[in-house]
Parts: C-alpha cells; sequence; structure tokens
C-alpha cells in the first residue's frame, strides 16, 4: 500500500505547493505556479534588500504614492519585481497594489483564474534604519471579469500570505489549511518549511499599538491600554505591519491600528492588510477583528479602502471587545 509522507522540517517550498495541489483532485495547477511566481519575487526582493546600502536604492524615490505616503525607492523596485513576475506567470486577470491608484490587467492573464491585491513592500519608514519589513498578498478567484472581482470578502480568499525580510527572510502563507512558514536558506537558494502547522497561543502578554496615538483614540481603546498595562503587559512595537503581526502569530498576543481623530476609517487597508492577515490569523487558531465585526466578512467598495485593525491571540480579542 502507498504510505503518504507527511511534511517535514526543510522540504522546499516548491515541492510543499506540488504535494499539496495532489490531494485536491479538481486542482489545475494554477494556483501552484501562481504561488510559485510570488516565491520568485520575493527571493529576489530579498537580495535587493541584503544590498540596498550598497547599490544606492535607500532613501525616498522623490513622489508620494494614492495613499499620500513618500515612496521609498525599494518600495518602487518591489513593485516593478512583484508586477513583473505576477504578469509573467499567466495566473492573475487583475493585481491591485498599495503603490497604484487603479488595478493592472496583465495581458498575459486574459484567460486566468485568480485577481491578486499586495501591498509590495510593507514598513517603507523602516527601510533606511534595517528594520524588519515585509510583503503582504491576497488572491481571490477571478469572477466577474470586472474590478469588482476585488471586492470579494476575505473570507473567500483562496490564499493569503506574507514575507517578512529580516534576520533570516520567511514566507508565511495559507490555502485555507492551516498556516505554515518556511526560511530562505540563501545557500540553496530554496524556502524550506522551518515553522509547520503555525498556531497562535490562546492568550499572549505582549501589546503591540502606537501609543503616541493615544491621545488621538476613543475612551474604550485608551482603557483598554491602561489596563493591560496595569496587568504587566509588555509592550513591542516594530512600526512594520508583517513584523508586528509576526511577532503576535509566533509569541501570542495583541496588536491593534484602531481608528483615531486623524484617521477616522482607520490606516490599514482591507484589501492588502487587513483581508490577507486575518485570513492567517483565523487559519492560525487566532482571532482578528475591526471593533465591530470580523474583517473576513467584509466587503469592501474601493481597492485602498481602510479600516480598524485588531487581531491576536482569541482571549486578548475576546478581552478587547468585552470592554467595547
Amino acid at each position: 500500500m502507498w504510505r503518504v509522507q507527511e511534511h517535514k522540517l526543510g522540504m522546499a517550498l516548491n515541492r510543499y505547493i506540488l504535494e499539496e495541489e495532489r490531494r485536491i483532485p479538481s486542482a489545475s495547477g494554477s494556483l501552484s505556479i501562481a504561488l510559485t511566481a510570488i516565491e520568485t519575487a520575493a527571493k529576489i526582493i530579498s537580495a535587493y534588500i541584503r544590498r540596498a546600502g550598497l547599490t544606492g536604492i535607500l532613501g525616498q524615490a522623490g513622489k508620494t504614492n494614492i495613499q499620500g505616503e513618500a515612496v521609498q525607492k525599494l518600495d518602487d523596485l518591489s513593485d516593478d519585481v512583484m508586477i513583473q513576475h505576477l504578469s509573467g506567470s499567466g495566473q492573475f486577470y487583475a493585481i491591485a497594489s498599495e503603490e497604484s491608484e487603479e488595478a493592472i490587467f496583465p495581458v498575459e492573464g486574459r484567460e486566468s483564474h485568480y485577481v491578486l491585491s499586495m501591498d509590495p513592500l510593507d514598513g517603507s519608514s523602516n527601510i533606511d534604519v534595517n528594520v524588519s519589513i515585509g510583503t503582504i498578498f491576497s488572491i481571490h478567484k477571478r469572477k466577474t471579469s470586472t474590478i469588482k472581482d476585488f471586492f470579494q470578502r476575505g473570507r473567500d480568499q483562496v490564499a493569503a500570505g506574507y514575507v517578512i525580510y529580516g534576520s533570516s527572510t520567511m514566507l508565511v502563507y495559507t490555502t485555507g489549511n492551516g498556516v505554515n512558514g518556511f526560511t530562505l536558506d540563501p545557500t540553496v537558494g530554496s524556502f524550506l518549511l522551518s515553522h509547520p502547522d503555525i498556531r497562535i497561543a490562546q492568550k499572549g502578554s505582549i501589546y503591540s499599538i502606537n501609543e503616541g496615538n493615544y491621545s488621538k483614540w476613543d475612551k474604550c481603546i485608551q482603557n483598554y491600554i491602561d489596563h493591560i498595562k496595569n496587568n504587566n503587559y509588555s509592550a513591542r512595537y516594530i512600526g512594520s505591519l508583517v513584523s508586528d503581526i509576526h511577532r503576535t502569530l509566533l509569541k501570542g498576543g495583541i496588536f491593534a491600528y484602531p481608528a483615531d481623530t486623524t484617521n477616522l476609517s482607520g490606516k490599514l487597508r482591507v484589501l492588502y492588510e487587513v483581508s490577507p492577515i486575518s485570513y492567517i490569523m483565523e487559519q492560525a487558531g487566532g482571532k482578528a477583528t475591526t471593533g465591530t465585526m470580523n474583517p473576513l466578512d467584509l466587503e469592501p467598495t474601493d481597492i485602498h479602502q481602510r479600516s480598524p485593525f485588531f487581531a491576536g491571540s482569541p482571549e486578548n480579542i475576546n478581552e478587547l471587545l468585552s470592554m467595547f
């Protein structure tokens, strides 16, 4: 009798993707090619980041994006690399990027099955000071062949993930069957399984929030932060969403980016930040909320729509909601 081999530490990402595909009789291979394109782009971006200080690609590019944020040179480069490889894969009918006002419709993807939303390089303000940054992506099925394909619920994602460029480069993703992490081994040029079946702790004692905005928050948020500080929670805030979420996922606790008097609708973007991170959290046994609903049930109406966002260990999120 044939024996199914369980996924083992050190398994290459491309092999892992193919083995997952074999478990689905109806799989066409299209999603596997799509994920492999993301893997290749991540390797290239990682290589650029490692030598950024030596090649003149640190600092600002001298323009702002649709968000009104200063664009870094590495933002531009990462966006170009992602679009080039995702378009060239022929698997994406449309691509929405934080760096572009409108969606992109690659010629190569006219007959493809998916649309992708992405933040090509999250944490731009930390690039020049060598703090961990990342790439976030979200994939939905193409249904209408219009811009409305981006306005699906997060719960309907077929895949979501992020790449964190730090002391090592890791790719963490889910296709709705748990969350797995792969570390890039530069000696062989491959992402290898290093964190199988990631599960977040039921409760943690670390909170991650920009307390510089304290005076701008609603009273209930202020009360919650005061409460957990009085209960000896530790503050850890990096300022790169991917970095703060990655720590929360592995160590437990809560990440929070509430609305405030400056950002009445919140600051994080639904399609390529809130939605994929919520999906990952839920698949790892965690929980996410906007403060009023599960973000995975949001139906966005704009590519760059924003939302308040809280994610982390389920008991920490429940404690937060109890104070609302």
